[in-house]
């Protein structure tokens, strides 16, 4: 049910049960008409309907009803009520208010327990006054701030929860990532080593004029064969690196470093605090310069997140040859539970060479008017070149250079 209905109809029943305790005579005659009492009672349960929406004002209703109620009865009815309107106010109101209750309600209850024994002059009645007063003032606060110091608690726990599963998400990606570099680095690899024989043979048929026909069979069958054993293995292994993501685009396509905004959105759902800036005109990279700014800035925040103390400045700067990426985040005070291996750091400085970049990464003093935070800085610095060089001319000069 909704809550607001489940408060008008709770606010219906009660105000129905405080009739009917007015109906008994549960109330103190003092010569005037029952009728008055209902005035009160009904603003008391106005109280009611109200207690989840506005607290502050059940309580400013709550106090009106009992003082009007004090002087024309009381009634059993309207005290009871005014009970849950101590309580919403303590549980759903504002943490101050629930403080400053515990202490006033805790002092009126000495001060009516004090002032019913001076009017009986009976150390009895001082006890019963005392005893009956924290009853109705004092444990609705108690039991409010008990319930309202669980349910932070249930909600701390589940934030940690989710961060740490945020974590545990941020680490599988990094694996698989780091794993899937690897692979393509490998497949790079193969691919040349067959492609550059390729390449040597057919120079090789080119250049020599005085081979037979015989000898240039043989020399096309070799060709071939490392053509078609080229082609097979990177088959596989891009079938490997589509395993866990066959219906999706290629990865060079679905990340880019014009992205940034979107992976420091959810870096900040995470529970980080970052600055982004970009300076420059940002525009469309080659997929290997995208792809790689886009991971080096991914990985930069897993690790600010996991050792660094909660915060970071990502600042993004194209220049007409070249694409710098700074991360800078606070070291943190206690790194000790999420240890690294640094195989991150050098799968981004990898990644920043293959496409002809340079990276640094490493420790430094913090900056006059750096943000604020620890006087040690984390600094990451990625500079890619805006047009990368294509396979064909890193082969002809890996070729030249044997």
């Amino acid at each position: 049910m909704n809550p607001v209905r489940q408060d008008a109809l709770m606010a219906g029943v009660v105000f129905a049960g405080g009739l009917a305790l007015l109906a008994s005579d549960a109330y103190i005659h003092r010569g005037r008409p029952a009728a008055l009492l209902v005035i009160p009672l009904a603003v008391v349960c106005l109280g009611v309907v109200l207690r989840r929406r506005r607290p502050v004002v059940t309580l400013a209703l709550g106090v009106a009803a009992i003082v009007g109620d004090l002087a024309l009865g009381p009634s059993l009815g309207t005290i009871l009520i005014f009970t849950d309107n101590l309580y919403a106010a303590s549980l759903y109101g504002p943490r101050r208010l629930a403080t400053w209750l515990l202490g006033i309600t805790s002092v009126l209850a000495v001060v009516v327990g004090a002032i019913a024994g001076f009017v009986a002059r009976n150390w009895a009645a001082l006890a019963i006054g005392g005893v009956q007063a924290g009853l109705v003032l004092t444990t609705p606060v108690v039991t409010a701030l008990i319930i309202r110091q669980h349910r932070d608690q249930v909600i701390a726990e589940r934030a940690r929860a989710e961060q740490v599963a945020r974590l545990a998400e941020l680490d599988r990606q990094a694996a698989v990532t780091t794993e899937r570099a690897r692979m393509a680095r490998e497949l790079h690899d193969i691919i040349a080593n067959h492609f550059s024989a390729v390449a040597i043979q057919s120079a090789a048929v080119i250049s020599r004029q005085d081979l037979d026909a015989a000898s240039v069979r043989k020399v096309l069958e070799s060709i071939r064969e490392n053509s078609v054993r080229g082609m097979a293995e990177m088959r596989t292994m891009i079938g490997l690196l589509r395993a866990e993501a066959e219906d999706e685009e290629p990865e060079a396509t679905r990340h880019r470093l014009k992205d940034a905004p979107d992976l420091v959105a959810r870096s900040r759902r995470a529970g980080m605090d970052i600055d982004l800036a970009v300076s420059g005109t940002p525009r469309d990279l080659p997929p290997a310069i995208e792809l790689a700014g886009y991971r080096i800035l991914q990985e930069s925040l897993t690790n600010a997140l996991k050792h660094g103390a909660g915060r970071a400045d990502v600042t993004v700067r194209y220049t007409s040859d070249e694409v710098v990426l700074t991360v800078e985040n606070p070291c943190g005070a206690d790194s000790a539970g999420l240890p690294g291996s640094g195989a991150g750091l050098v799968g981004m400085a990898e990644r920043a060479a293959l496409v002809g970049g340079t990276f640094t990464a490493g420790p430094r003093e913090r900056e006059p008017g750096h943000s604020p935070g620890t006087a040690r800085i984390w600094r990451v610095v990625a500079t890619l070149a805006a047009e990368s060089q294509p396979f064909e001319a890193k082969l002809i000069s890996a070729e030249e250079g044997r």
